[in-house]
């Protein structure tokens, strides 16, 4: 299968007309039914049934241009990502962080070591919340995480970045929006959201609130899920300052307790470029 086999499948799917499909990919119509002959031939099933209007997509040909049209768009975005790295750049260091992590710095740190290393690319790519795959299959350079989740995978080295507790969120126009501090006695007669792959540290304090009975709890399948019950008014959260939800609609406020959760930064033991290093070191300086 080839670039060409894939334009001219997505095409005609898009037109269900070999004439029209043909003129946008500025072929013959013989040449694009050649090509798309070829391919059904080398799939083993048919794309498309032919009839005297057109094209008409059979159900495995349907299933078949769902899954080649993001092929394509990943294939494309492969192309532009290595066109851009070969005109400007020599190396690459890749930080894989996660989505609404806080790290307000990172492209502080980004612009800095770019003028040390202006031949070395950062790319940020960012995960879900306790995902350490890309890092473990080496798709990343450094990883960005709290120390309970890594502090058990060997052949990596770990560098501290920084420590945070925990905070209250809430709808901004809730009542307690106003305090400075959240203490336990003010969610008494409230529903906070729990579960949702909540750290071990943060389980503590929700169980430790649910234990006075002066405090409702409602399970929830994730964070996004508790956000969007949080903004419903079907309760409010407790979540690490790690995480980030200064968005319009929320807002957070730091939680009274003892608990705190330690950020770190993973390199793999074998990485040992001064570039990388010297990166890590303008993450851990520029940390407020």
């Amino acid at each position: 299968m080839n670039t060409k086999q894939i334009d001219a499948v997505l095409e005609l799917a898009k037109t269900l007309n070999f004439n029209r499909a043909a003129e946008k990919l500025c072929v013959s119509q013989p040449t694009l039914s050649y090509e798309i002959k070829e391919l059904e031939n080398e799939v083993g099933f048919k794309i498309f049934d032919r009839s005297g209007k057109g094209a008409i997509l059979t159900p495995a040909g349907n299933q078949f241009c769902q899954t080649l049209h993001n092929i394509r768009e990943q294939l494309k975005s492969a192309v532009e990502q290595g066109q851009n790295f070969s005109a400007k750049y020599s190396d690459n260091i890749t930080i894989a962080l996660p989505v609404r992590s806080m790290l307000k710095f990172l492209p502080q740190a980004i612009m800095d070591f770019g003028a040390k290393y202006p031949e070395v690319s950062i790319s940020p790519k960012f995960i879900n919340f306790y995902n350490t795959d890309e890092f473990l299959h080496n798709n990343a350079d450094i990883l960005i995480a709290m120390d309970f989740e890594v502090k058990h995978i060997p052949d990596i080295k770990i560098h501290p970045l920084y420590e945070c507790g925990i905070s209250l969120v809430m709808r901004d126009d809730d009542e307690l929006s106003a305090k400075k501090i959240i203490h336990q006695e003010d969610l008494y007669g409230r529903t906070l959201m729990v579960g949702g792959g909540s750290p071990p540290a943060l389980e503590r304090v929700q169980q430790r609130l649910i234990h006075t009975q002066k405090i409702s709890y409602f399970n929830s399948a994730d964070h996004d899920t508790t956000l969007t019950n949080v903004a419903a008014k079907k309760g409010i959260c407790l979540s690490p300052d790690f995480f980030n939800e200064e968005v319009s609609g929320y807002k957070r406020i730091p939680f009274a307790c003892s608990e705190k959760f330690k950020i770190v930064l993973c390199t793999h033991n074998n990485d040992k470029r001064d570039s990388l290093v010297y990166f890590i070191r303008l993450l851990q300086k520029l940390h407020p």
